[in-house]
């Protein structure tokens, strides 16, 4: 028996570990293997040498601010987390790590990291698929050995290993970078292999995100100086670091604040605020934006047959191939319980029905494998969709007219036999024309 999340105890052979395709349960199962060799190495290697006093108090100032950084930002941190899926998830617990790197022997750098993750996830994440934390403390654990290495071998051996010169700035910043890439390489090999159909650009995530973790070992760095030299510090550089992580993390938690719980997408609110900025926008810059209607013709026979669990699933299932279809800056939101609607800045018709056909075409083949209510496992074998299609300035000159054009297409969609493609039609207002059948 393992517990999962807050409150709820999931038997082996239920783990959501066992649903990943084999060459992803391969590498995940590989990591974690791995990371338990390095924890059982650099243990050994302690018992050998002993641990000073001075390590050990620095380890427990950096555990504990560890675990007060993480209860005082778990609001934030749970809503971000509700996001990650297909890309990497970033946050700021390299800072306490990295500054444990320069001060600490790796066995308790391991032991801080496992404390990290073990309170965030009973605190922070709740209920939560555990391989995913296990797998992500294991990336930190095989990133922390490759950037120990790297101070080793730059002449950095005993600790602390604060930079003091040019040259063990140097090899600071080298293996800070060792960290970052061991660590961002690992996780997204794991999404590459987990989800198949994810696109190299989309497994990459925003890499303008990957600043925060930048910023958590540039952080790092200062506060191991501040620990080595002068502790009663560091409680203050607290203050700082809670401010900078709102800071940071603010254009992600606006993200995720916008984001549905069930499926990752956009919430309804999200995308009635955002619907009228992007035609502002294209008002000023003379320029079309498309808008998707989707409504899954097959979700209540889901629910009834399956359960609401395996139709959450399925939903889920339904928005990450729709993303897959489409750009970066485009925004799909979920607007009903089975409705769906994808924004697409810039988008004439014809690419509008170019990127409608493409998503109807998968998920018209997608097969979700799903866990019913009687604790038995099923594949849904293709959702189909209802698509109705709109392009502002073409039919539509308002945000309301836009969204009625576009649903007055997908109703047309659904009248005509479902699993269609219909586009509204300028003249007369609010007149359609299927495209496809």
């Amino acid at each position: 028996m393992i517990l999962i999340g807050r409150s709820i105890w999931v038997p082996p052979r239920r783990w959501k570990l066992w649903s990943l395709p084999r060459p992803a349960l391969c590498y995940v199962l590989g990591v974690d293997a791995v990371a338990l060799m390095i924890t059982a190495a650099a243990v050994a290697s302690t018992v050998s040498g002993g641990v000073g006093h001075a390590e050990w108090l620095a380890f427990g100032v950096l555990t504990a601010a560890s675990i007060l950084h993480l209860e005082s930002a778990r609001g934030i941190e749970r809503r971000r987390e509700m996001a990650a899926n297909t890309s990497p998830y970033t946050n700021l617990k390299s800072l306490w790590v990295f500054a444990g790197l320069l001060l600490l022997p790796l066995s308790l750098v391991v032991a801080l990291i496992v404390i990290s993750y073990s309170y965030s996830w009973i605190r922070v994440y709740g209920r939560t698929i555990a391989h995913r934390k296990v797998f992500s403390a294991s990336t930190f654990i095989l990133a922390s050995a490759a950037a120990a290495a790297t101070l080793r071998a730059g002449g950095l051996v005993t600790e602390p290993r604060v930079p003091t010169g040019p040259w063990q700035l140097v090899v600071v910043i080298g293996a800070a970078t060792m960290w970052w890439l061991v660590n961002f390489a690992l996780v997204i090999g794991a999404i590459l292999l987990a989800s198949p159909d994810t696109t190299a650009r989309s497994a990459l995530g925003n890499l303008a995100d990957q600043l925060v973790v930048v910023a958590g070992l540039g952080l790092g760095v200062a506060v191991a100086a501040l620990q080595a030299s002068y502790p009663w510090v560091v409680p203050i550089l607290m203050v700082t670091v809670l401010t900078l992580h709102r800071d940071l993390l603010l254009p992600q938690f606006q993200r995720a604040a916008g984001t549905d719980v069930k499926t990752g997408l956009a919430t309804p609110a999200y995308w009635a605020n955002a619907v009228p900025a992007e035609l502002a926008r294209a008002q000023s810059l003379r320029s079309s934006v498309g808008l998707l209607l989707l409504d899954l013709d097959k979700f209540k026979e889901i629910n009834d047959t399956y359960g609401h669990p395996a139709g959450d699933q399925a939903l889920r299932a339904v928005g990450e191939s729709i993303r897959a279809e489409v750009r970066q800056g485009d925004l799909v939101a979920r607007v009903g319980g089975d409705e769906l609607a994808v924004l697409l800045p810039g988008a004439s018709e014809s690419e509008l029905l170019e990127v409608a056909g493409r998503i109807r075409d998968r998920l018209s083949a997608l097969s979700v494998a799903v866990e019913t209510t009687n604790a038995k496992n099923a594949v849904i074998a293709g959702v189909p969709a209802s698509i109705g299609a709109a392009v502002y300035p073409d039919v539509a000159e308002t945000m309301d007219q836009l969204i009625l054009a576009a649903d007055d297409a997908l109703l047309s969609a659904k009248r005509d036999g479902r699993n269609r493609i219909v586009a509204a039609r300028p003249n007369p207002p609010g007149s359609t024309e299927s495209v496809s059948g």
